[in-house]
């Protein structure tokens, strides 16, 4: 029985369905769709942190499983639905059409039906292994934030909490029941 030949960076580029899939140690993986709810949310989360960033110059606000390499021999690429890059390290990467060296300073997975609990929590740890300071986890369905963080257990937040990264995005907070109020 032969075994398929890992995937690269670059032949991942090149294949024409890329935005649906994701890279893990040299094998693809299908991402699948969200629900339009979990859109929703999506949008909420993003367009507040994007004003945010902009208007206090910390960096760059990414939307739309933006790519990020993770691992190189055998290569990994993952897209946040949502990340954050300080601006120190803007100048890493120029503008273009590959994916981001590394992982973002801030990774968020906005969960999608039929995600499992374990595919998230590893997809979590595998953002901070790659270099992540934080990973958001928001759950459209349970309305909850959970927050990763190295060398911490996951703190999960509710209704009555706010979301924030004093550390990483000063100034930043969220009240969890806006992201997730009837529209």
């Amino acid at each position: 029985m032969g075994t398929a030949a890992l995937v690269t960076v670059e032949q991942l580029l090149l294949m024409p369905d890329c935005r649906w899939l994701e890279l893990v140690a040299g094998r693809l993986r299908r991402i699948k769709p969200g629900g339009w709810w979990r859109g929703v949310v999506l949008s909420r989360l993003s367009g507040r942190l994007s004003a945010h960033v902009r208007k206090h110059k910390l960096g760059i606000a990414l939307a739309g499983d933006a790519g990020f390499i993770l691992g190189r021999g055998p290569d990994t690429v993952l897209g946040a639905d949502i990340a954050f890059i300080r601006r120190e390290r803007l100048s890493a990467a120029p503008p273009g059409d590959t994916f981001w060296p590394g992982a973002p300073d801030l990774a968020v997975e906005v969960v999608s039906p039929g995600d499992s609990a374990s595919e998230v929590d590893e997809k979590a740890h595998m953002w901070l292994d790659a270099g992540a300071a934080i990973v958001w986890v928001v759950d459209p369905t349970s309305c909850t934030v959970t927050v990763y963080r190295p060398g911490a257990d996951p703190q999960t937040l509710s209704e009555h909490d706010d979301l924030d990264a004093p550390h990483l995005l000063p100034g930043f907070r969220c009240r969890i029941t806006d992201l997730f109020a009837a529209p």
